[in-house]
C-alpha cells in the first residue's frame, strides 16, 4: 500500500449527496476481484453516455461532457469533494480501488458512510471529514479558480487552502499510523514476523507432534 505524508493536489467537485458505492463503481465491475484496473469505470454511468461492461475499452466510449470528471478543468485531480453521506450503499471495497485506481489520493466531505469509510484506510486513500460550512467554502472557491489546489499534511492533520487558511481533522492515531507507513492489515502482521517464526520455532520445539 502506498504511503500518505502529504499531498498538494488539484480538486474536484462533485456536488451530490448520498453518492453510493453503484454509482462509485456498478455492479458489473465487480465480477474482477483484481485491486487494479478500475480507474477507467469510477463513475461509470455519469461519466459515459453508453452502458459499460468489464473488458470494454473506455477510450473510444462516448463520454458526457456536462460530468464534473470530463471537465477539461479538472483533468488529472487527486482530491475529491463530495457531500454527505459519500460512500453508502453496498459494501464493495472496489469503490476505494476505482478512486485510487482514476488517481484520487484523498476524499473530502462532511460525512461517510462506515463501512466505505474503513474501506478507504485499508487502501491508501485518505477520507477527510470536515464541517459542513468549511465544505460550502470549499466548493464555493472550487467553482471560482480554476486550478484550485490544497494542501494535505496528514501528520499536522491540516488542509491547507490557497489563501494560507487551514483546516483541521480528525484521524485515530492507528490510522494515521498505518497511512504515514504505507501498512496496510497484512503489512501491519508482516512487521512482526520475526516474532512470528520465534514462536513457530518455539512450537515445533515444544509441540513437535503437531507439525508431524
Amino acid at each position: 500500500m502506498r504511503a500518505f505524508t502529504t499531498l498538494q493536489g488539484l480538486v474536484c467537485p462533485l456536488d451530490r449527496a448520498n453518492v453510493d458505492t453503484d454509482a462509485i463503481i456498478p455492479k458489473q465491475f465487480l465480477k474482477s476481484i483484481h485491486r487494479t484496473g478500475f480507474g477507467p469505470n469510477l463513475f461509470d454511468e455519469w461519466r459515459y453516455l453508453d452502458h459499460g461492461e468489464p473488458g470494454r475499452d473506455c477510450s473510444a466510449r462516448p463520454k458526457n461532457p456536462d460530468f464534473v470528471l470530463n471537465q477539461p478543468r479538472y483533468q488529472g485531480a487527486d482530491i475529491l469533494l463530495a457531500r454527505e453521506n459519500f460512500g453508502c450503499g453496498s459494501s464493495r471495497e472496489h469503490a476505494p480501488w476505482a478512486l485510487d485506481g482514476y488517481g484520487f489520493r484523498a476524499v473530502i466531505a462532511p460525512s461517510f458512510a462506515d463501512i466505505f469509510f474503513n474501506n478507504c484506510y485499508k487502501n491508501g486513500l485518505l477520507p477527510i471529514v470536515l464541517p459542513a460550512a468549511a465544505m460550502d467554502q470549499l466548493f464555493r472557491e472550487v467553482a471560482a479558480q480554476e486550478g484550485y489546489r490544497l494542501t494535505i499534511d496528514l501528520a499536522a492533520q491540516t488542509v491547507t487552502l490557497p489563501s494560507g487558511q487551514v483546516f483541521k481533522f480528525d484521524i485515530t492515531e492507528h490510522r494515521k499510523h498505518c497511512l504515514l507507513n504505507g501498512l496496510d492489515e497484512i503489512g501491519l502482521t508482516l512487521a512482526h514476523a520475526d516474532e512470528i517464526r520465534a514462536y513457530e520455532e518455539y512450537r515445533r520445539q515444544s509441540a513437535p507432534w503437531l507439525f508431524g
